[in-house]
């Protein structure tokens, strides 16, 4: 199936998937089905939100990142971390000490993406001013995939601005830049939480490319630093101290409410993917009104609950929350951000993409649509998932682009058994087919 255009972290090991259907149950945009006794994808849906990721059994589910080697490619190796990553230790561990870890890995300078967050805010809530409400954030890069995919009518909300993971790392070039440094000997790597992140630098909506070299997983340097601290005596001196001037905003932003509590106007925080569906659902029928901004994160406690992070989601959250009461409330970098990049944080238009794309021909596409819906109504509408799709109304929509028969209904099927127009060895090579020989 064509790809269209978006690049994926995620991918299935067939040689480990044993077609148990868990990641077909959970995907919110219905972008997996099980053939041959395996999960198979359907590219151009998937928003790499993770999910199928979280249930997998078998492990089969895989997240491709950068190659931690490649750091060494360059002179001055930044790295730049989210802030739910110091929220993966328990408090004893310093934020000092994790970045004086991450320095011994190989590392020339450490920063955190939030450090752009309050030169961002005063951003926002201009851009606010001058566009249609509510405005959708585009912090989390899957949410806006759901748009492109799920919420089409929607995607014009959805606020066009560079995050503060782009800003902080444009920033840091033009900063090196300044100091007449070779671009060519910088290196400026991310550690990402989650798998929408890695989509998102390696393929960029909004017309623009990222300014990082490289993507790496945090639940490896978590392990690398853990590890090290382990090793370490209890009476090892920190090399140096590390002021990343992150403000209590700034520290707090990635979690459930980071964005929504200092934007003007009305705001609302929405966490966790069936909850962001539900809503987007709510906003799309015009149910929900007089609302000026949304926070809409995927994932539980957002950030803090992302696929990489190793931590108690909640336990991360409380720690971060926690530092943030002794951070002051505002950074002293505004300035600098306004000197460097100001007026450059703009993005492009965000492109729609229709998720039920049943024919490039119009006409076509509208019978294959009717056809579908009265597929709908015939099936027994219980998403036993039997048939290998997630849905009833899922199987339809394969029926109606000829990519199933109506006897994938273990219903009909049996029916037609009955009445004898189906044999009882072609209604086994139907379910073989779907779920492979060897569960039979």
């Amino acid at each position: 199936m064509e790809q269209q255009g978006f690049y994926h972290a995620l991918t299935i090991r067939h040689d480990v998937c044993v077609g148990c259907s868990h990641c077909m149950k959970v995907c919110p945009t219905e972008a997996l089905r099980v053939n041959g006794g395996k999960a198979t994808l359907y590219p151009a849906w998937c928003i790499d939100c993770g999910e199928c990721h979280r249930v997998c059994p078998s492990r089969a589910i895989v997240i491709e990142d950068d190659d931690f080697k490649n750091i060494l490619n360059y002179k001055h190796r930044v790295l730049i971390i989210p802030s739910v990553f110091i929220g993966q230790f328990e408090s004893k561990i310093s934020q000092e000490e994790i970045f004086d870890i991450l320095m011994e890995l190989g590392f020339t300078e450490i920063q955190q993406s939030e450090h752009s967050a309050d030169y961002l805010i005063s951003e926002i809530n201009k851009y606010i001013k001058k566009h249609d409400k509510p405005v959708l954030s585009s912090f989390c890069p899957a949410v806006t995939r759901l748009i492109q995919i799920r919420f089409p009518a929607l995607i014009d909300n959805v606020l066009l601005l560079k995050q503060p993971l782009e800003i902080t790392t444009e920033y840091y070039r033009k900063l090196y830049a300044g100091k007449g440094i070779d671009p060519n000997d910088v290196g400026i790597f991310y550690m990402t939480p989650c798998a929408a992140k890695i989509a998102s630098i390696k393929a960029p909506v909004g017309g623009y490319a990222s300014p990082l070299d490289g993507v790496l997983n945090m639940n490896y340097l978590y392990n690398l630093v853990f590890l090290k601290h382990k090793q370490r005596s209890k009476n090892a001196v920190v090399k140096a101290e590390y002021n990343t001037h992150v403000s209590a905003r700034g520290l707090t932003w990635s979690l459930t409410n980071g964005e929504a509590q200092h934007i003007d106007g009305k705001c609302l925080a929405i966490d966790g993917v069936e909850n962001v569906v539900e809503f987007l659902e709510r906003l799309e029928n015009g149910k929900i009104t007089g609302v000026d901004y949304l926070e809409l994160r995927v994932c539980d406690e957002s950030c803090a609950g992302g696929i990489l992070t190793p931590y108690n989601r909640f336990l991360a959250a409380e720690r971060l929350r926690e530092d943030a009461n002794k951070l002051s409330s505002h950074n002293d970098t505004e300035e600098a951000y306004q000197n460097y990049i100001g007026g450059t944080i703009d993005v492009g238009e965000i492109p729609a993409r229709s998720m039920v794309r049943y024919d490039v021909d119009i006409v076509k596409a509208l019978a294959k649509m009717e056809l579908a819906q009265k597929l709908k109504e015939m099936l027994p509408d219980i998403d036993c998932g039997a048939c290998g799709a997630p849905s009833c109304e899922a199987l339809a929509e394969d029926i109606a682009r000829e990519q199933a028969t109506i006897n994938h209904c273990i219903f009909m099927k049996a029916r037609h058994e009955k009445d004898g127009s189906l044999s009882q060895a072609d209604s086994i090579d139907i379910m073989e087919k779907i779920w492979g020989k060897e569960k039979l």
